[in-house]
């Protein structure tokens, strides 16, 4: 399987984790702010699923200890910084523009889409340029 095609894949599972998780977390809490409460958890769950798929399977990157697979998780997250804040732009958008939560996931699914392919390029020369060997 392509790189291309595995990391489409795996962005789409991480996606998918995040909608779910979002879904979920509304369903546990539907109080004051309960969108935002929704969207940082479904980002946190699509961030260590992503996480933990690109290190295996895209970069097939091996850390030396513990403490090695947290400073990478850490330097991922950060990177993770800037696409985050497009992919909420994109969701909390949709939300004011069109209203509802199906516009509010096609807003996530787009910004999602996009930032992944950012995220992409920074993690390649970021996250996971100095193998440990």
């Amino acid at each position: 399987m392509t790189i291309v095609i595995k990391y489409t894949l795996f962005a789409g599972l991480a996606t998918l984790a995040n909608l779910l998780t979002q879904e979920l977390s509304i369903q546990f809490y539907d109080a004051v702010y309960s969108v935002y409460v929704a969207m940082i958890a479904g980002t946190l769950v699509g961030l260590i699923a992503k996480y933990l798929l690109d290190k295996k399977y895209i970069f097939a990157f091996e850390t030396a200890s513990a403490h090695e697979d947290l400073k990478t998780f850490i330097a991922y997250a950060v990177t993770g910084v800037v696409t985050t804040l497009l992919f909420w732009s994109f969701e909390i958008g949709f939300e004011q523009m069109i209203g509802g939560k199906p516009a509010r996931y096609l807003g996530a699914i787009i910004g999602l889409a996009i930032g992944y392919g950012v995220k992409y390029r920074l993690d390649k020369h970021f996250v996971f340029s100095k193998q440990v060997t």
